[in-house]
């Protein structure tokens, strides 16, 4: 059998062997997270993970507390317990902190404490942005929070639906504070997509090909895909929204043209796939611990992984799931009822496995093993109802009833909370160093399952009979009073059991007794680092030959502890962990991690205080700090990429490797490349947004017509793709003489600068004012869309040149240089689309009459 290798222990930078003590107290110098206020500065990954784990908690806790309100509410009929517009504000904020302050943020937290410890690597690609996306999640849930305390919490429900959301029907704050808290959160998310697909196709061991990867990481990788493609749907719609209420620009108002079944779509492109979005890393927290509390290895590794990647692609074509009332035709909900049964498909294979493997092994009923045993149950009855609601005319009758509610918290608490349970008691010895005294983690159980049901189950029924979702009162006459106060008895005792888990949490970390290494006897990596692990994870990095390390060889922690792996020799104060090819894990650069910064804080700050000016309308400063905030992007890049060259260095093992700046596309060209891929998908929502309001939205086309200057419009795409055609010209003479053309960057910027200024040019001097019809309001967007990426193509360019001018390019440096063909590749592509859509639309307005 192939067994994982170790090699002798490797030399210091001056050919003294480290001992193991000396080797650990190094690693711990260059890793460790300052004191004190140095604490704010922290980008480590466990540091980061865990702060997401505790915030997100906290929010979970916030969240609980206004379902107890709600359940108080609705206990009894003409409850006097709080009024309408409190009750709106309530479960708005319910639905909001559960689905964008909990879920998301919770999964986020423990994929970035654990993911690296699983891939064998010391940290994430990028530390810093995981520090500036944790910023970005607590400041954007506290603005929301805090609008709650003060009384203007949005009330218009956490899915925001317009008319009831736009300017005439919620006049003040409160649906802005939802629109820009939620975007900047969503900043947090986009960013962990990015972190976590780049960390886990290029950070993992070297002999880590896909084929051996844990099966957690597949599911992180599928789920970071899905966010960098479902996210931006939302923040698009949640910015239209927003200049809808801040500037009149009617994209949702009927009677100038706008549609409100396009915030529908574009909610929901993002709504569906959140909910796989947040079942597939609890599932992958299932796939990791289920096999080691049963003693068997996971049946079906590549079935599983086929399974996950096809939800994450079905998810994508369910969004009209929801909208089965909204009037669409009946081919279109026979498309979608189809395709919302067919993903009950790779849910079942997975489960099917699942159960497999319980029955090959040898299950014992430990407290993790309760928590999976409640997700089964649970989540089943959950999926079930999900395939009832799939059919339309049982749709019909029960959309918008308590019936819905139920199996929306059957699928997430069942999908979610009880594998996270499960996983809090599996991990929390890896992250204290300790296990429970006492069995309260089975008292808890037993009354979160018991409340649960009660409560939700009951309110199938309750839904059955009619009763509507978010009416504050009812009736008394319907036969719902006993089923409600029933419903809320249960969420009582199921708020019980969450905080005995809370304090058995609290216990274990203060009094639990100390835990061996492995207490599990698990296979994967996580467990080869000490317990709780230090800031550096690994004291030298494995060479993975199976999925299952720890197993094909018990003593590799020991082996990595004592410096029998790669990268044992700490020099220069680097912060280093090894790059690998993406199929096979060979090693291919060794990566330079930065140092503590406070840089994330600030820059989260500073996009804080830009959201703050326009939640209070304070327009004025909102043009002058994103000037700041760039400017601060700005500075985080001295402590990247390098000044000199530095050639071949030693990894260990007799393996020599060059620095990752020093690599043809270095991990910032792959985290740009997938920014661009969210980039890409908001151009992409925007054309679907105009096409779609040309097509079904009332009172098209506009009186006016549209007569836009074809010349500008031409004169603008031969910019961008002229800017494009420099930056790729300059690169050129790199190999020859070791610098690019100044001059052709020097073009570069000067076309994307003059793009931009013709394209918001267009829109002051020949476009009829935006506020008057959606066609222009529209075209206005998609201006904005192209001056705004040529804007940045000229920062781009200009960057460019400074780094040129301070020494980061060279014939082997050229990251900073192919990073920004990338975006003036991508301003070129959409821009172009972009024209040419605005182009072709004046010709389209006449065909509205035979395309309806």
């Amino acid at each position: 059998m192939t067994k994982t290798r170790a090699a002798a222990p490797s030399k210091g930078q001056g050919g003294t062997p480290l001992s193991p003590a000396a080797l650990h107290l190094a690693l711990e110098r260059i890793w460790h997270t300052p004191p004190g206020w140095g604490r704010l500065s922290a980008v480590n990954h466990t540091v980061i993970g865990r702060r997401f784990i505790v915030a997100a908690f906290v929010f979970f806790a916030i969240g609980g507390v206004l379902a107890m309100l709600i359940r108080a509410q609705l206990a009894s009929p003409h409850s006097a317990f709080v009024g309408p517009d409190l009750y709106n504000q309530i479960f708005t904020m319910h639905g909001t902190v559960m689905m964008f302050l909990f879920a998301i943020p919770m999964f986020e937290g423990v994929a970035m404490y654990f993911l690296p410890k699983l891939l064998g690597a010391r940290d994430l690609a990028f530390p810093r942005l995981s520090a500036f996306g944790f910023w970005c999640y607590v400041f954007g849930g506290s603005i929301l929070i805090g609008a709650m305390l003060a009384g203007y919490a949005p009330d218009s429900g956490w899915f925001m639906y317009t008319p009831l959301s736009s300017g005439q029907y919620s006049p003040g704050i409160n649906a802005d504070v939802w629109l820009l808290g939620i975007t900047f959160v969503e900043i947090s998310a986009v960013g962990a997509a990015i972190e976590l697909t780049v960390s886990i196709l290029k950070f993992r061991a070297p002999g880590m090909s896909l084929a051996r990867m844990p099966l957690f990481a597949w599911y992180i990788l599928v789920t970071a895909g899905m966010m960098l493609v479902g996210f931006p749907p939302l923040i698009l719609g949640s910015i239209l929204l927003e200049m809808e209420r801040a500037f009149d620009l009617p994209f949702f108002d009927p009677t100038r043209g706008g549609d409100p079944l396009l915030w529908q779509h574009l909610f929901w492109l993002f709504g569906h796939p959140e909910v796989y979005i947040i079942f597939l890393p609890a599932a992958g927290v299932i796939s990791t611990i289920l096999p080691v509390l049963v003693g068997r290895a996971i049946l079906g590794y590549s079935w599983i992984v086929v399974a996950i990647v096809a939800m994450g692609f079905l998810s994508f074509g369910l969004w009209v799931h929801h909208m089965f009332t909204v009037g669409i035709p009946h081919l279109a909900q026979g498309f979608f009822s189809a395709a919302s049964v067919l993903v009950a498909v790779p849910t079942g294979v997975q489960i099917f496995l699942w159960i497999g493997t319980m029955m090959a092994g040898r299950p014992k009923l430990s407290t993790p093993m309760l928590y999976l045993l409640g997700f089964f149950f649970v989540f089943v009855c959950g999926g079930l109802t999900g395939v009832m609601l799939a059919i339309v005319p049982f749709d019909w009758q029960v959309h918008d009833t308590q019936f819905v509610v139920a199996h929306l918290h059957y699928v997430l608490v069942g999908g979610f909370i009880f594998p996270m349970l499960a996983a809090a008691y599996y991990w929390l010895p890896h992250m204290t160093g300790r296990q429970p005294l006492y069995k309260v983690g089975t008292v808890a159980f037993w009354l979160i399952f018991i409340g649960f049901n009660t409560t939700f189950l009951i309110m199938h029924l309750t839904g059955l009979y009619g009763m509507p979702r978010r009416y504050y009162t009812y009736e008394a006459g319907y036969g719902w009073g006993a089923l409600n106060l029933v419903s809320s008895i249960g969420g009582f005792i199921m708020t019980m059991g969450f905080a005995l888990f809370a304090v058995d949490m609290l216990f274990q970390f203060r009094f639990g007794r100390v835990s061996p290494r492995n207490p599990w006897k698990a296979g994967t990596l996580e467990w080869a680092t000490a317990t709780p692990p230090p800031s550096y994870a690994f004291a030298s990095l494995p060479d993975i030959a199976s999925r299952d390390p720890l197993h094909e060889q018990p003593e590799l922690g020991q082996d990595l502890a004592a410096g029998k792996g790669y990268l044992a020799m700490p020099r220069n104060g680097w912060q280093e962990t090894l790059i690998v090819s993406m199929n096979s894990g060979t090693p291919q650069a060794i990566a330079i991690l930065p140092r503590p910064s406070f840089l994330p804080l600030w820059t989260a700050l500073a996009i804080g205080l830009f959201v703050l000016s326009l939640l209070f309308k304070l327009y004025w400063v909102s043009a002058v700090l994103p000037i700041l905030v760039l400017g601060l992007f700005l500075a985080w890049t001295p402590g990247s990429g390098s000044p000199v060259d530095h050639g071949l260095l030693p990894a260990g093992r007799g393996l020599a490797l060059p620095v990752h700046a020093e690599t043809e596309r270095p991990p910032s060209w792959w985290a740009t490349l997938f920014l661009l891929l969210a980039d890409g998908t908001i151009f992409a929502s925007l054309a679907f947004g105009t096409l779609f309001l040309w097509l079904v939205a009332p009172n098209w086309p506009p009186p006016a017509g549209l007569d836009l200057p074809l010349g500008w419009l031409a004169a603008t795409g031969a910019l961008v793709v002229a800017a494009s055609a420099a930056a790729r010209l300059a690169q050129r003479p790199l190999a020859r003489t070791g610098r690019p053309s100044g001059a052709l960057l020097l073009a570069a910027l000067g076309a994307q600068a003059l793009a931009s200024a013709l394209a918001l040019a267009t829109i002051a001097l020949h476009l009829p004012a935006p506020t008057s019809h959606a066609t222009y309001s529209t075209v206005a967007a998609l201006l904005v869309f192209v001056a705004l990426h040529a804007g940045l193509g000229a920062v781009f360019a200009g960057f460019a040149l400074w780094r040129v001018r301070a020494g980061y390019v060279s014939a082997r440096r050229q990251g900073d240089l192919r990073i920004g063909l990338l975006w003036h590749d991508f301003t070129a592509a959409t821009g172009l689309l972009a024209l040419a859509l605005v182009a072709l639309l004046p010709l389209l307005l006449p065909l509205r009459g035979l395309a309806g």
